[in-house]
């Protein structure tokens, strides 16, 4: 198989672990050790991954891939991203109310009037919950917290998310007082 058409990232191979080429793997699926249940693993470059053996190990995974066995091999993974091809993941799994995030991405994120905000380019979580980012013409890229109260609604058939911009931080609330303290040496 070449280059993914559409992948989703599944895994980041961490610093090796022994002697015998296994490695420690952060795995991004919802039960770490299903990883090998969706089938090889693919990196950006086009090599392909098989799992041979997967064990938990506290918060990561501890990987043997066919073909690598001994730890220099290994550590020539370490930082190396693990990829499959969206339709590989099951659909039929999921409520009606589920998505995955990444289905997320391109949809045009706009308010109740219709103003658009520019579109979600990516899914982000550095540990206070996730955000969204927004991109659009001639706009800095933006992130808005993926609330219930920033995130109206989520329609993926019509491509569109409905945001509410006061609740995702996009504009001021004009009844707000201004707190913040002027900066000194400006006045009069």
């Amino acid at each position: 198989m070449g280059k993914l058409q559409n992948p989703i990232l599944m895994a980041t191979i961490g610093a090796a672990q022994g002697l015998r080429g296994e490695v420690r793997v952060r795995s991004y699926t919802d039960d770490p050790l299903a990883l090998g249940d969706y089938g090889k693993l693919h990196s950006a470059d086009g090599r392909m991954f098989e799992i041979l053996e997967i064990r938990e190990a506290k918060t990561i995974v501890i990987v043997r891939f066919r073909g690598i066995n001994d730890r220099n091999a290994a550590e020539a993974l370490n930082g190396l991203e693990l990829f499959i091809e969206r339709e590989n993941l099951p659909d039929d799994e999921l409520d009606d109310d589920e998505f995955y995030y990444a289905d997320l991405e391109g949809l045009e994120a706009i308010d109740e009037t219709g103003k658009s905000y520019g579109t979600v380019s990516g899914v982000y979580d550095f540990g206070a919950g996730d955000l969204l980012e927004l991109k659009g013409p001639g706009r800095r890229p933006t992130l808005i917290p993926f609330s219930e109260a920033a995130v109206l609604e989520i329609d993926l058939e019509g491509g569109r998310i409905l945001i509410d911009p006061r609740a995702a931080g996009l504009i001021d609330d004009p009844g707000e007082k201004d707190d913040r303290i002027p900066p000194k040496g400006r006045g009069r």
